[in-house]
């Protein structure tokens, strides 16, 4: 809520309750627009002034509107996985150090789902629960991410191929926590580690 007020001196003043961008910027088109009326115009109408005052805070309203949109839409997001991007999705899994025969090399096709991997099928079903529209599948932790001291053990996976039409060249390992759990979100697409 702005209020204008004027005094004897035709001075303007804006009082708000609450401080906020707008009223910052409110208060400050009403003191500007106060301060050069009263340098060319004797008398400055209350009523103008807050009439300015609207007007300004209006303008403000819709540009920020208009900014918050379009953060909203995405805007410089990719656009969304569509079905023929995935007619050739193909991924090539390399797991080494996993022990109990799970190590090898395993080619994947999905949509629909083939290969010699030993579970397409679920390995499909994985990808596509994991898959975000706006989010890399295979993105790494990121840098500075807190994790607990775990260690999962030696294995090592390394995804590559196509996916969601996209190229994927992907390192999994799992020597902490966050890192085991990036593993586990890729079961069966890697093996089940416990």
């Amino acid at each position: 809520m702005v209020q204008v007020s004027s005094s004897s001196s035709s001075s303007a003043s804006v009082s708000s309750p609450v401080s906020s961008p707008v009223s910052s910027a409110v208060s400050s088109a009403v003191a500007s627009s106060a301060s050069a009326s009263a340098a060319s115009v004797p008398s400055v109408s209350p009523v103008r002034l807050l009439v300015r005052a609207v007007v300004s805070a209006g303008a403000c309203a819709a540009l920020t509107a208009l900014f918050a949109g379009t953060a909203a839409a995405g805007v410089g997001a990719p656009p969304p996985v569509r079905d023929e991007d995935r007619a050739g999705d193909h991924l090539t899994v390399t797991v080494r150090d996993a022990g109990d025969g799970r190590d090898g090399t395993y080619e994947l096709s999905c949509h629909p789902a083939h290969g010699s991997h030993p579970d397409a099928r679920g390995a499909c079903a994985a990808l596509d629960r994991d898959t975000r529209w706006g989010r890399d599948t295979f993105a790494p932790v990121p840098d500075g991410t807190v994790c607990t001291l775990q260690y999962g053990g030696p294995a090592t996976a390394r995804v590559t191929g196509i996916w969601a039409g996209r190229p994927v060249d992907a390192l999994y390992t799992r020597g902490n926590g966050c890192e085991i759990a990036r593993w586990k979100r890729l079961v069966p697409l890697l093996p089940d580690l416990g």
